[in-house]
């Protein structure tokens, strides 16, 4: 079985950025999620597997957190598995 990943990019506020990014990691099926600025430089990359959980997501939710205080629009670009 061969699988597809489809990339998707949502456009958020600052102030919702950790709530979304902690949407996408519920749903399960993300592989890769990054966050860019208003001028589409990377500003956070979080590769994604199968099995990660709370603890280990801690330190980069802590880090998105610190970076929606400062920006006020940024890009989530979102990598995704199809099976």
């Amino acid at each position: 079985m061969s699988e597809k990943v489809r990339k998707e990019e949502f456009k958020v506020s600052g102030e919702d950025l950790l709530r979304k990014v902690k949407e996408l990691i519920a749903e399960g099926n993300v592989r890769k999620l990054t966050v860019k600025g208003k001028d589409g430089a990377t500003i956070v990359e979080m590769p994604l597997t199968v099995g990660v959980v709370g603890a280990v997501l801690a330190a980069p939710l802590a880090a998105i957190g610190a970076i929606a205080a400062l920006v006020s629009e940024c890009t989530i670009a979102v990598e995704r598995e199809e099976k």
